[in-house]
């Protein structure tokens, strides 16, 4: 008689069985086509208890089980100031997926609550270097974001229609503030439709935001409120409607870029004009 396999044995197997073609194979696509991982790394794992990061921890859990490059892993938990009951679900998470977590505690809320002016880009920023200091101090050469294709493409549209720059987010990036370390992003290449199907097949409940600039988007009625990140989801679903591969094009741009037609560009800091080359 068959043993009957616990929620995280399904949850694993559906990573590499159900959902091999949608998440295992696009991630590991971009592990090798960016060059994230290497033999001897140490990488910090940084969950926030939302479902990217989830996934990324039992993406990284496999990958480190079947690779013939061995590295560390640690799956690091900043508490920014989560409610009990947030902070709960999140440890309960933790234990039922089998994702030893370490966790420790900012005061990121308080602080961002308090600023009027550009809150979750100063979230990002403050969680960003928490986790990079932590990850230092426990041995750790990188961090892995939960960062996945849908979030390239927004970013990507956020840059141009509210930064006026043609900009995006790279697959990873060294630390300007933390010599040594390396941001990655293994996500990179994976729909966030996707992971969306995977945690629904398993029952999951994860965190959102957990802070109060998503409660006041959920409460506005039309699923944006004050999010322009939600507005370039929304104006992405329209677009899908009349054109379905519009992210794949704008995935596909940022990787061939032709600089010899843009007016101007920055490269580490600097700018240069078109003028420069002009006449060479």
């Amino acid at each position: 008689m068959s043993r009957e396999l616990t929620p995280c044995e399904i949850a694993e197997r559906s990573l590499i069985k159900k959902y091999r073609k949608v998440l295992w194979n696009p991630f590991i696509a971009a592990v090798k086509r960016y060059e994230l991982i290497a033999p001897g790394d140490h990488i910090a794992v940084c969950i926030s208890g939302g479902k990217d990061s989830v996934v990324l921890a039992k993406l990284m859990q496999e990958l480190q089980r079947h690779t013939e490059q061995p590295f560390e892993l640690t799956f690091l938990v900043m508490d920014p100031g989560y409610n009990a009951a947030n902070r709960q679900l999140l440890e309960e998470n933790a234990r039922a997926l089998e994702i030893p977590i370490t966790v420790f505690e900012s005061n990121i809320f308080d602080v961002t609550t308090e600023v009027d002016r550009n809150p979750c880009y100063l979230c990002a920023r403050m969680r960003r270097g928490f986790l990079y200091s932590k990850a230092q101090e426990l041995g750790c050469n990188k961090i892995a974001l939960g960062h996945h294709f849908s979030d390239v493409i927004e970013t990507t549209l956020l840059g141009l229609f509210y930064g006026a720059q043609l900009q995006s987010m790279p697959p990873k990036l060294h630390s300007k503030n933390f010599p040594g370390m390396e941001l990655i992003r293994p996500l990179y290449c994976v729909h966030e439709e996707d992971i969306i199907a995977w945690k629904n097949y398993n029952h999951l409940q994860f965190l959102q935001c957990a802070c109060r600039f998503t409660e006041a988007r959920d409460a506005s009625g039309d699923g944006v409120g004050q999010s322009k990140r939600q507005e370039m989801k929304v104006l992405l679903r329209e677009l899908r409607k009349t054109n379905p591969n519009v992210e794949k094009s704008i995935f596909a741009a940022i990787h061939d870029v032709q600089l010899d037609t843009l007016a101007g560009c920055k490269f580490r800091g600097e700018y240069h004009s078109f003028l420069d080359w002009y006449e060479k």
